[in-house]
């Protein structure tokens, strides 16, 4: 049996490899274990380690079997990202996020033709309970993902789903539909600084909206559309929806700020970029200082961890927004970059949509 998660919130793994010399145990978000992650063998022939007791949320994690990654050939949870796919494990004990005996939404997956990429391309899509049978127009919240991952993962590691489910259900939050896309264009795509070219963000603008909008009974107006991400996704949410504030009364952005370009120098961007153009500053003046655009901005929501590597960038770019006479809420919460974080980013963000 593996994973087994203990009623002490501890999780066993095992894994069935007689012949292996080595097995060691490799986890995202899991802190405190043992360095090695080193599984024991048994006379069996199946290796074991048990960790924890950890915090009640998803994990993804792997095997190495003598110098090879592998997922756990007994457990069919699985989360995406980018270039790899990771074994899941849910330890309970998050009301916010568990699967409860409520009405539940469907997530699935679309695939679409990309015009500005030329190939087809998938994205996740949330309906809230009772979208199939109904004829309602809902809002709609455009979530992106961060660097290495998926447009799956926010509706696997990230749960998205059930909190949204749980949410509706206590009518903490609106019904709507959440569109997750895929951030990555290629396996090797990553985070790209501020003023470089972005074709995910010519994807979205031309593909992913315009054919979410002819499949989805979603709303075009400003008031009902909403757009946050995080890390990365943070990042392209800023290049997306400044530059058409037009289209967006809600921006969320989760660990992350103006990667590239402000992080850690303070309010004021420097002149120039790394690559020698114009900072994101510089290139955005006319939809930074447009007073009307403001206006229609209901929300501009930062949330990042006291110890995320992105503290200063966030810090940053939010004196950036308000030296232009935005007025951007800023929460600085506990913990750093990782999933635990970007879960309760959602639950928070997520009620103050739409309202």
């Amino acid at each position: 049996v593996s994973p087994e998660v203990l009623p002490d919130r501890r999780i066993t793994f095992r894994l069935l490899a007689p012949q292996a010399q080595n097995v060691r145990l490799a986890a995202t978000d899991i802190f405190g274990t043992d360095p090695a992650g080193q599984l024991t063998k048994g006379p069996n022939g199946v290796w074991e380690i048990t960790i924890g007791p950890l915090d009640a949320g998803a994990y993804r994690y792997t095997f190495n079997v003598d110098g090879v990654g592998v997922i756990d050939p007994r457990s069919p949870s699985i989360s995406e990202s980018n270039t790899n796919v990771w074994s899941l494990v849910y330890v309970p004990g998050a009301d916010f996020m568990e699967t409860k005996e409520v009405p539940h939404g469907a997530v699935s997956a679309i695939t679409y033709y990309s015009t500005s990429l030329k190939r087809f391309r998938r994205m996740h899509v949330y309906t809230p309970p009772g979208y199939e049978s109904g004829r309602e127009t809902f809002p709609v919240l455009y979530l992106l993902h961060g660097a290495g991952d998926a447009d799956e993962s926010w509706t696997s590691v990230g749960r998205a789903g059930f909190i949204l489910d749980n949410l509706i259900a206590k009518k903490q939050a609106r019904p709507m539909v959440i569109v997750m896309p895929a951030g990555h264009t290629s396996q090797t795509s990553g985070v790209r600084g501020q003023g470089a070219a972005d074709d995910f963000v010519d994807d979205f603008l031309q593909d992913i909206l315009p054919s979410v909008e002819k499949t989805f009974r979603v709303s075009t107006e400003r008031r009902h559309r909403a757009i946050a991400g995080l890390s990365m996704g943070g990042s392209q949410t800023l290049n997306i929806a400044i530059r058409h504030l037009d289209r967006f009364a809600y921006v969320g952005v989760f660990s992350s700020g103006l990667i590239g370009d402000t992080g850690g120098r303070g309010a004021a961007a420097a002149p120039q970029t790394s690559r020698g153009g114009p900072s994101w500053e510089q290139e955005h003046l006319s939809a930074l200082d447009n007073a009307s655009l403001k206006k229609g901005l209901r929300l501009l929501w930062f949330s990042t961890g006291k110890d995320d590597f992105l503290i200063a960038t966030t810090r940053a770019t939010v004196a950036l927004f308000e030296k232009h006479g935005f007025t951007p809420v800023f929460k600085e919460s506990a913990g750093g970059h990782t999933w635990m974080n970007w879960r309760n980013y959602l639950n928070e963000f997520a009620p103050q949509l739409f309202q």
